[in-house]
């Protein structure tokens, strides 16, 4: 769940808000203008819009959903390398 304050109450509880672990957001005259989001939170932002952007992986992101995927075995990997 989300938390709204005000940029002037946020900044008098900044450590306490970055050590939450939640994702808050801030304020300035009834318009919201950032964000504290965690850092594990954020991680898992960035690396699902790199997927995104990237056309391969999302090509088969695309394939697998349809049920096109095709899967092997690792073993079969591992005899083909070499």
């Amino acid at each position: 769940m989300k938390t709204t304050l005000s940029v002037t109450e946020a900044k008098t509880r900044l450590l306490r808000l970055v050590e939450s672990k939640e994702t808050i957001a801030l304020r300035q005259r009834e318009e919201t203008v950032a964000f504290i989001v965690p850092r594990e939170r954020m991680e898992a932002l960035l690396e699902t819009m790199e997927i995104m952007a990237d056309p391969v992986a999302m090509r088969a992101i695309r394939r697998d959903q349809s049920g096109k995927g095709k899967y092997v075995p690792l073993s079969d990997l591992d005899e083909n390398e070499g």
